[in-house]
């Protein structure tokens, strides 16, 4: 599909402190893509590393993943909308499939199950929480998946119908919540997860994983949201 390797996908990358990874990040964008780093607050330089690389940045005062998230989604105007971490935990170049199969109609979001590469790469309290969100979200919408991982592709159009709120550790999850209340067709896709580079901000710790599904349990508790009920299409 060469209409994909135009400039049809903007990349949101939620970048905070993240020097030491974004010029592997960055080069690995599909070529022709543009990637919008979000700085969230950075004081490493991340910034100036970024647009010296050649990507947009757009500044978010307003800590949060969430908010970050989002700014990077008002900043796109392509027809299609990824998201990655900005960690180099994820290689951003297998969103081209990802894309690939949103274009063809296969699926309206498709988010990609983190397989470990080591021992390290992903601590166990982090699994924890995210299999505990998992069981969760199955409860709530009926989708069975088996991770809710920030790699993820979909049309920018359908995502903003959706009218995401949640602006702190609770954005991936009310994207995929609110998705299945619009019936929208959601694929997992197996990719390789790799040691991030530097400490995490959410699950690093005990704590902050703990925190993060408290944010989430909050979205779970949400009614579903009208502009949420009309389909993707």
């Amino acid at each position: 599909m060469a209409a994909v390797s135009e400039h049809t996908v903007d990349v949101v990358l939620p970048c905070l402190d993240e020097a030491e990874a974004l010029p592997w990040v960055l080069s690995r964008i599909p070529a022709g893509w543009r990637p919008l780093v979000v700085d969230n607050g950075s004081t490493d330089g991340s910034a100036d590393i970024a647009r010296d690389l050649g990507a947009t940045v757009v500044p978010e005062s307003r800590r949060g993943f969430g908010a970050a998230c989002h700014a990077g989604l008002l900043a796109a105007g392509a027809e299609f909308v990824c998201f990655c971490d900005c960690d180099a935990s994820l290689d951003p170049a297998l969103l081209a499939g990802f894309v690939r199969t949103v274009a063809a109609g296969e699926a309206d979001l498709v988010l990609g199950r983190r397989r470990p590469r080591s021992r390290g790469a992903w601590p166990l309290h982090a699994r924890a929480g995210n299999l505990a969100l998992s069981r969760m979200l199955h409860r709530r919408t009926g989708l069975r998946l088996h991770d809710l991982g920030p790699l993820r592709a979909m049309r920018r159009e359908d995502l903003l119908r959706l009218d995401l709120t949640d602006r702190r550790s609770g954005y991936p999850l009310q994207m995929v919540v609110r998705a299945a209340d619009a019936g929208w067709r959601v694929r997992e896709e197996d990719v390789p997860y790799l040691p991030r580079t530097g400490k995490s901000k959410v699950t690093g710790t005990w704590r902050g994983t703990w925190q993060a599904v408290g944010d989430m349990r909050a979205v779970l508790a949400e009614p579903p949201h009208a502009t949420a009920l009309g389909g993707a299409r």
